[in-house]
């Protein structure tokens, strides 16, 4: 089993159900922060308890409920902002399909898995993966707005499958019957994950 050097620390963030994220390295205390939502303190709050120096500010995709606090973040930390330039075209850091990043020990792999928006990515390391608003815990994202493709909203969730099994999943938002999951779970009880195919992929999400 992969075992990740890099500590994830899941923040309720909002009226919307909004997850926020720290990821950091406890052996340099090197951190990025991920979707600070509409509760931006307590993001950097945890940051200053753990001693975490934030390095970049991280969006999944660029919907409002994930990217309010972006300004404050920014200007309490000085991290740089980082994105897919499809959803994020403001970002100081491009991310896209295979960047990566260090922290300390570990490295964070982005994957770009488009469907809920052009431009939305996961975070991968070893051991885990924050997957935004493209897979939620027993559900997955919308594929019904502005920007939307259902088609390759299946294709991404079917890529996130062939994740290692033991592979903890941090999702977007708290819809699910607990906050945190695993690849292997979500195979069993994901529903949209389930689809054999295509087809039933679209009937199921958009039906």
């Amino acid at each position: 089993m992969a075992v990740s050097p890099l500590e994830v620390v899941q923040i309720a963030a909002g009226e919307m159900a909004n997850f926020a994220y720290l990821i950091y390295c406890p052996a340099t205390l090197e951190g990025v922060a991920v979707d600070p939502s509409f509760a931006p303190d307590r993001l950097l709050d945890q940051a200053r308890q753990l001693g975490v120096k934030l390095k970049l500010l991280i969006n999944t995709h660029g919907h409002r409920d994930h990217v309010a606090g972006n300004d404050t973040v920014l200007s309490a930390s000085g991290a740089k902002l980082a994105g897919h330039p499809l959803d994020l075209p403001q970002a100081d850091l491009r991310l896209d399909e295979g960047s990566r990043i260090t922290l300390g020990d570990g490295t964070i792999e982005v994957l770009h898995t488009p469907g809920h928006t052009p431009g939305s990515i996961c975070l991968y390391a070893p051991g885990l993966v924050v997957t935004g608003d493209t897979l939620f815990v027993t559900r997955c994202g919308r594929a019904d707005l502005p920007g939307s493709d259902v088609r390759e909203l299946y294709r991404s969730l079917r890529r996130l499958a062939t994740l290692p099994p033991e592979t903890r999943v941090y999702p977007g938002h708290d819809y699910g019957p607990q906050p945190v999951s695993t690849i292997a779970f979500e195979l069993e009880h994901n529903p949209y994950l389930r689809c054999p195919d295509l087809d039933s992929f679209i009937q199921l999400r958009q039906g």
